[in-house]
């Protein structure tokens, strides 16, 4: 069938860029009315494959634009510039429980965009597509520096933008997966903001001695990057991740050394389990997926067993998806609220909230994953976690919130106007 459509045409623009840059996929030359499908297909660092597909029919020209027509099924339906990335799901026959997950940022994610004749469902891999062209999406921009960081018994990686400074910094921390996880700080450095992925909870120091790191360890973080030539130290923020913007939380009100322009909390609370134990209330599925969401409930009134967010002296984000299954954000959030309006400091905060979407909000057009295998740091025990939403409204939500995320992140590490500020000639 390949001879039939010697002139079929795909293009994908930009074929190489960031992460989070959209892109457009057109199909030319093709005849008017015919049906294709466009299929994307990724192989992961890990050895499994992953696919996304979508049906479209070709308009009066023999044209079809993915920005603009509808995808009348696949893996996903309607009109979805980047459906055919978020939508990846492992391959028929994958084993249960990945999730995917960028280990290098130096290479790129290379994606195939193919074109099929007809509107097919499976069996790709034993057809001849009409035409393929290979994409690169990087998390790290040209001219970023990757810096692995082993000084002060930190264990860590930071991303420098390109030029010369001083740039803005943060500290980048994810949740209790445990090691160190560099995707999103390296994009955040294409974005002009040199960031620390910082490990916290299988750092040298941890495995060498067996203690879990203290709040001096998040102290001698913020301190190497006030003391970076390259960073300006009176501009620096934090981020974290489920148990990642518990730390956050702590580090923002309670530190006397830390000094932060903004926290962003994605997924998380301001709860603090008792000497690190918490009650046992974790339930499973008929399935056995594990969901953590009670531990923290219901929200304590006891003021002792929470991060007193009412003395919090810098703007706050937090990043809600209503039906995550892994930490009770949305109770705390709520909760937050009113201990700020309570203590007069409720206009530092900002709430995105997000109906039907799970716990793992990660930068754009990352698939969302509802149950992955996770290995708890403590005992190494693998279990599969439920962390909830929806695919659709959870890409829309990641999307949302990045957007949102650097917005904020410019305005209160940029601003000159915030209190404390120096002029920074070149931002």
């Amino acid at each position: 069938s390949y001879n039939t459509f010697p002139f079929l045409h795909l293009s994908v623009n930009p074929s190489r860029g960031l992460m989070d840059e959209k892109f457009i996929i057109l199909v030319q030359k093709a005849l008017p009315g015919f049906q294709l499908t466009i299929h994307a297909s990724y192989h992961c660092e890990d050895g499994n494959s992953w696919e996304a597909f979508a049906h479209y029919t070709a308009d009066a020209g023999g044209t079809v634009n993915v920005s603009q027509d509808t995808s009348l099924g696949g893996t996903y339906s309607g009109v979805e510039a980047m459906g055919l990335l978020w939508s990846l799901r492992p391959v028929p026959g994958s084993k249960p429980g990945l999730r995917l997950r960028k280990k290098n940022v130096q290479t790129p994610m290379e994606v195939t965009i193919s074109v099929y004749q007809g509107h097919q469902t499976e069996g790709f891999v034993d057809q001849v597509p009409l035409a393929s062209v290979l994409v690169e999406r990087w998390y790290m921009a040209p001219g970023v520096h990757r810096i692995p960081i082993t000084e002060e018994g930190l264990t860590a990686t930071l991303f420098l933008p390109a030029g010369n400074g001083p740039f803005p910094g943060l500290l980048d921390l994810w949740g209790g997966g445990g090691p160190l996880v560099e995707y999103r700080a390296a994009l955040l450095a294409s974005h002009g903001i040199a960031s620390l992925a910082l490990n916290y909870l299988t750092p040298k120091t941890t495995m060498e001695t067996g203690k879990m790191v203290d709040n001096q360890y998040f102290e001698k973080a913020y301190k190497f990057l006030q003391q970076h030539p390259q960073i300006c130290d009176s501009r620096i923020a934090m981020l974290g991740l489920s148990l990642g913007s518990a730390f956050t939380l702590k580090m923002a009100v309670y530190s006397q050394v830390m000094k932060l322009r903004c926290v962003v909390c994605i997924g998380g609370s301001h709860v603090q389990p008792v000497d690190g134990s918490v009650e046992q209330k974790t339930r499973f599925t008929e399935n056995n997926e594990m969901i953590w969401r009670d531990l923290l409930l219901p929200i304590p009134t006891d003021p002792s067993f929470k991060v007193d967010v009412g003395r919090l002296k810098c703007p706050l984000m937090l990043v809600v998806s209503e039906d995550d299954q892994n930490w009770p954000a949305p109770e705390s959030a709520k909760d937050m609220k009113e201990m700020m309006e309570r203590a007069g400091n409720s206009h530092l905060l900002t709430v995105l909230s997000y109906p039907n979407a799970g716990h793992l909000i990660e930068p754009p057009y990352t698939p969302h994953v509802r149950i992955s295998m996770f290995r708890t740091v403590g005992t190494l025990e693998k279990m599969m976690a439920l962390w909830g939403g929806q695919m659709v409204e959870h890409s829309r939500a990641q999307e949302d919130a990045w957007k949102k995320i650097l917005i904020f992140l410019r305005e209160n590490l940029y601003d000159s106007t915030k209190p404390g500020a120096t002029t920074l000639s070149h931002l």
